[in-house]
């Protein structure tokens, strides 16, 4: 349980970020300081590299978990 809770904790935080991070590419891309193909690699690899953490962070946790208790 208490894996589960941490990272869905996590997960959310993580998603906030790629969300803003997301957010800041889009204005910095309205405002023509980056290309459209800087913004899409960045977008994809921010999304990217925020879903792969997100699917290792449980095992993290729960190993963890076992060294603590």
């Amino acid at each position: 349980m208490p894996v589960i809770l941490t990272s869905v904790f996590s997960a959310i935080i993580i998603f906030i970020t790629v969300f803003s991070m997301i957010r800041v590419l889009s204005i910095a891309y309205k405002r023509k300081e980056i290309s459209t193909l800087k913004f899409s690699f960045l977008s994809f690899s921010f999304i990217g590299v925020g879903m792969l953490i997100s699917t290792i962070l449980p095992f993290g946790y729960q190993k963890l978990f076992e060294m603590i208790i």
